[in-house]
């Protein structure tokens, strides 16, 4: 977990500077709202403008005198993740982290109902936008004294279902992926081990209190919770690099 006591600016996330990809749903409100509170400066980007300008105020709000920004990125485009990443380096001097959080779902009940429109549509969301996010960010995370790249999976990657065949091989793929840019970090630090670190948190699934209120009777038991999952990314920053490169950390049991 996070050595920085609640409430307080200090730790080693004071300064950072660090972009939430997929910053407007509730796991992306959780961690911007946990990265303002350890002092970072974080800088958010959603494809829905709303959503994503009330989660930038949501953390302003909270944690007064905290830099969080928002802007629509079109993370299907490389080119455009290029230059949103360029831009923050350029405005904040640095960038120390990208946290991964853009999601989505698609299933059928049984494999032989599968639509491979959900594969389209996954194949995009949850790999393609990783692929534009790590080739944006892979240089300044590499200049950073503690960069870390972190994408959110899912246990089904690796124990997949009959009814989710699309979704948990995105999820494996986008992995597949992560764990390529971190065997790239590990190349570039060479005899010294990796400056930076891909890591990927793996949760069975997510809940908020949203969710809560409206099934009040369900036990989402297995599921972690947001502000969980926000604790756990800020903590990330604790570990040295080496130690959680290339690595899957796992916030529920492992099958």
């Amino acid at each position: 977990m996070n050595g920085t006591s609640k409430g307080e600016g200090t730790g080693v996330l004071e300064g950072a500077v660090i972009a939430v990809a997929g910053a407007a749903g509730p796991a992306g409100r959780a961690t911007l709202l946990r990265l303002a509170e350890a002092g970072a400066t974080v800088v958010g980007c959603d494809a829905n403008p709303e959503r994503l300008a009330e989660a930038v105020d949501a953390a302003r709000y909270a944690h007064g005198g905290a830099t969080v920004t928002g802007e629509t990125i079109d993370l299907l485009d490389v080119d455009a993740t290029r230059d949103w990443a360029k831009r923050t380096e350029a405005e904040f001097g640095r960038i120390d982290g990208l946290v991964h959080l853009v999601g989505g779902w698609r299933g059928s009940a049984t494999f032989q109902e599968t639509s491979l429109a959900d594969w389209d549509l996954l194949e995009k969301l949850l790999i393609r936008t990783v692929q534009s996010t790590s080739l944006a960010f892979q240089e300044p995370l590499q200049r950073s004294d503690k960069g870390r790249y972190l994408l959110i999976s899912a246990a089904g990657a690796g124990k997949p279902t009959a009814g989710n065949a699309a979704y948990s091989a995105s999820k494996a793929a986008a992995e597949a992926w992560t764990l390529a840019l971190g065997d790239a970090f590990r190349k570039e630090g060479g005899e010294d081990g990796p400056a930076a670190a891909a890591a990927i948190l793996v949760v069975k699934a997510l809940v908020n209190d949203a969710m809560r209120a409206e099934r009040p009777n369900a036990k989402f038991a297995g599921f972690t919770d947001v502000t969980e999952l926000a604790e756990a990314i800020a903590g990330v920053w604790d570990k040295p690099a080496p130690e959680v490169n290339g690595k899957r950390l796992w916030l529920t049991p492992q099958p």
